[in-house]
This record gives C-alpha cells, sequence and structure tokens, in this order.
C-alpha cells in the first residue's frame, strides 16, 4: 500500500484542498495577472485625472448606453448611492459626464457623456481593446465565441439579462 502524499510547499497545499478536489488555480492566476495587465494602462491615465476604477467604470455604462438612469447603474454596479454620488459628482464637476432629467418623469436622472468624457473613454478604452483584440487575433478563428461564452457563463445568472440589455452577448 502506497503512503499518502506528504504536501511539501505551499503550492502542493493549494493545489489539492481537503476532500482532493482540484481547485483551478491556473486560471486564477491567469485571471490575476490579466486583470492586473488590462487595468494597468487605464489605471495610470486615470490616477493622472484624480481618478480611479470606479470612475472608469461609470466611464463605461454612460458611454455604452447614452442616457442611462442613474438607478440602472446603481443596479449593474451593485455599489451604494453614496458611493455612486461622489464618483458622479467627480465626473460632472470635471465636465466628463452630465446629468439631464428624464422626459416622461422628470424624478429621473439620466447620464450622458460629454465630448471630454467620450474623448476620455476612447483613450481609456483603445489599449484595453488592443490588448483583447491581440489576444484573441492568436487564437482559432471561432476562439472569440468560445471566451465570450466563457466569460458570459463566469457571470451570476441573475445578472445575465443585463448583459443582453446592454448587447454584450451579440453573437453568441
Amino acid at each position: 500500500m502506497a503512503a499518502p502524499q506528504k504536501n511539501v510547499n505551499i503550492a502542493d497545499i493549494n493545489s489539492q484542498p481537503p476532500g482532493g478536489e482540484s481547485l483551478p488555480l491556473d486560471i486564477m492566476g491567469l485571471f490575476f495577472f490579466a486583470y492586473r495587465d488590462f487595468t494597468g494602462d487605464a489605471d495610470a491615465m486615470l490616477e493622472r485625472q484624480g481618478f480611479g476604477r470606479a470612475h472608469h467604470r461609470v466611464l463605461y455604462f454612460v458611454n455604452l448606453r447614452p442616457g442611462m438612469p442613474v438607478a440602472d447603474l446603481l443596479d449593474i454596479l451593485k455599489i451604494t448611492k453614496q458611493s455612486l454620488a461622489r464618483v458622479l459628482r467627480q465626473l460632472i464637476d470635471n465636465g466628463y459626464i452630465e446629468q439631464k432629467t428624464g422626459h416622461a418623469d422628470r424624478r429621473q436622472r439620466l447620464l450622458h457623456a460629454t465630448d471630454k468624457g467620450r474623448q476620455l473613454f476612447a483613450t481609456l478604452s483603445a489599449t484595453q481593446a488592443s490588448r483583447i483584440t491581440d489576444a484573441i487575433a492568436a487564437l482559432p478563428p471561432e476562439s472569440r465565441k468560445v471566451v465570450t461564452r466563457f466569460l458570459v457563463g463566469m457571470v451570476d445568472p441573475a445578472d445575465r439579462m443585463v448583459l443582453d440589455r446592454l448587447n454584450l452577448t451579440v453573437g453568441l
């Protein structure tokens, strides 16, 4: 009878948790490095403006869906009204976003990127889009769909309808 395997380092311990099931540590590690590099260039540009990732997320969705109500943005970002209010105030005060009242419901606040906001969004997105395009171009032809399906699969099922509303699952 073979002796049970002894863990010799922390990697051995992490790769085989109690019960023997294997964790996808390779994919988890790759996610870390991919996310770090994906956000790195944008983070540096945002920091020069006195902004952070929350500002980038708001700019992204407001540019993706001009006229988006604040309530929808809160639902997508899953942050508090207070957190969003601080970020929005900075973006509005610095001329990147403007807020308009709703036509049907005057209590509704609709968000629009200004020319300055669209330009910053385009600049932030350029390096990220290039990184994605280059990575997918190095894969077989149907890989974009596979990558998209994989990422959709990572999203909480309750939020998948939001992906459809934002047209993020087109072509699946």
